[in-house]
């Protein structure tokens, strides 16, 4: 089981601050989960200005210049949220069991270790 996936709140916790042109203290949704290269893309965090290749559409309209959109950034520079202070914190993993239609399984369940609540 992952530490981060797809919707978490993360706050970045590495990198230039604001201030400097940086994301470091942003916190963002993530979007996307890239496993296999061990980065994430996290909403509203570092920005990349791309050239795109003017184009036309079936109707005619022009598309392509200078687009921003969030670049991949790896997962050790983000932190997941604490639920109830929003501030980072680590990620543990505690088995659980739950009974459904009488049945008993064990269950991993991740859950923030500043506050102990689940995630």
């Amino acid at each position: 089981m992952a530490n981060i996936k797809k919707g978490d709140l993360v706050q970045v916790i590495s990198g230039p601050t604001e201030a400097r042109g940086g994301s470091r203290g942003k916190q963002g949704r993530v979007i996307e989960v890239i496993a296999e290269k061990n980065r994430v893309i996290v909403e509203g965090v570092n920005f990349v200005t791309k050239h795109v290749r003017v184009g036309q559409t079936q109707r005619g309209t022009k598309t392509g210049g200078i687009e921003t959109h969030e670049a991949p950034i790896h997962v050790s520079n983000v932190a997941l949220v604490d639920p109830d202070t929003k501030k980072p914190t680590r990620v543990g993993f505690r088995t659980e069991t739950v009974e459904k239609n009488g049945v008993k399984r064990t269950v991993r369940v991740r859950y923030a270790k500043k506050s102990g609540k689940d995630l």
